[in-house]
């Protein structure tokens, strides 16, 4: 069972198999080459979008993966549906690798694994109806007759609270971005899926239709047992919905575990940097502000050590030499940082504990 955070929308559920795994997962792009690189001898640059990166999700669970832009967060969906082809790493879904498998193999566990894109806007064909619109994966899978088809787009316009005799013969135009974006939901329902990426979902809609995608996502995944990967910038909205909280910093997860936990007492210095940028509503609460300063290191020449050393305000000279290991920070929290190993008990260690405590901090 699943304990979330403040301002969740269901406290517990029912958590079934594992869905899908990611074990040691890297995805790099190269950059530049061609002719002219060749001819000059210039080496080709290599980004390291991914370097790995271990995740597991459940069904019936929704996993949050946050952190700032270009941490790697929606390189991570993709690659998990198989639309980035990974570097190295294994892709296990329903306990099979997918990591290499084509042809029929590879459309049936697309079928399986959809994902919702950021902008309703842009996602769905203005030209298409809104029946036409959901009813696209059905018949580019030769899925059912003109009726079965028919059937399976008004279940999944119910499941997204969109009545089929209204909306099916509309237009993108005609309907509001909330509105799209169940569209766009339905669209990922009507193969039947186990797993979804849903990034950023909501952060192109006005915050008075949030909520409502949000609680919808929420309940899908408890009604349908789906696996859901939750990707947003925004740590609140995260503790909103999901079960369990990653965050990533430049293509490595940082700190993993239980939502409640990790929006309450985060342990690693650039979690609770996060925590702290969310706006405070407690006037009797004052949280100290933890200034990051120094740039984000390049995916292109990542440092050695650790990649948050350039901004952490408790770095040591043993985190620009040694990249830590996901290290059990307390009460199921994983963190990448050695104020939970090597330095453990030493002064920063106890500033970093005691500033853990986010939810409770005195005026």
């Amino acid at each position: 069972m699943g304990d979330r955070g403040e301002g969740h929308i269901m406290t517990q559920r029912s958590y079934g198999d594992t869905v899908l795994e990611a074990r040691q997962l890297k995805t790099h792009f190269k950059l530049g080459g061609g002719i002219i690189a060749a001819l000059t001898g210039q080496p080709a640059r290599v980004a390291k979008a991914l370097d790995g990166i271990d995740l597991t999700i459940r069904a019936g669970e929704v996993l949050g993966l946050v952190g700032e832009s270009g941490c790697g967060k929606s390189t991570l969906g993709m690659t998990l549906v198989r639309m980035h082809e990974p570097t190295s790493g294994d892709i296990v879904f329903q306990g099979q690798s997918v990591t290499e498998i084509t042809g029929p193999d590879l459309k049936d566990f697309r079928a399986k694994s959809q994902i919702i894109f950021q902008d309703p806007y842009s996602s769905l064909n203005p030209r298409l109806t809104i029946g036409e619109i959901v009813a696209e994966p059905l018949r580019i899978h030769r899925r059912g007759d003109e009726a079965t088809r028919r059937a399976k787009v008004h279940q999944a316009l119910g499941h997204v609270r969109l009545p089929p005799e209204e909306f099916a013969h509309r237009y993108p135009a005609d309907l509001s971005g909330g509105q799209r974006q169940r569209v766009a939901i339905a669209r990922a329902l009507v193969l039947d899926p186990v797993f979804i990426v849903a990034d950023e979902p909501v952060s192109m809609l006005d915050v008075s239709v949030q909520a409502g995608v949000l609680q919808l996502l929420d309940e899908l995944s408890r009604e349908l047992g789906l696996g859901v990967l939750y990707i947003s910038h925004d740590i609140a909205t995260v503790g909103y919905i999901c079960d369990r909280i990653a965050v990533m910093y430049l293509g490595r997860v940082v700190e993993q575990g239980p939502v409640h936990e990790i929006l309450r007492r985060p342990k690693h210095p650039y979690t609770q940097h996060l925590m702290r940028a969310i706006p405070n509503t407690n006037p009797l609460v004052r949280r100290e502000r933890v200034v990051l300063e120094g740039d984000v290191p390049s995916p292109i020449n990542a440092p050695p050590g650790c990649r948050f050393a350039s901004r952490c305000p408790y770095v040591a000279d043993t985190c620009r030499k040694t990249e830590p290991e996901l290290l059990d920070a307390a009460a199921g929290v994983l963190s990448r940082c050695h104020l939970y190993g090597v330095l453990a008990g030493t002064e920063s260690a106890a500033v970093v504990a005691a500033r853990s405590n986010v939810s409770a901090e005195a005026p």
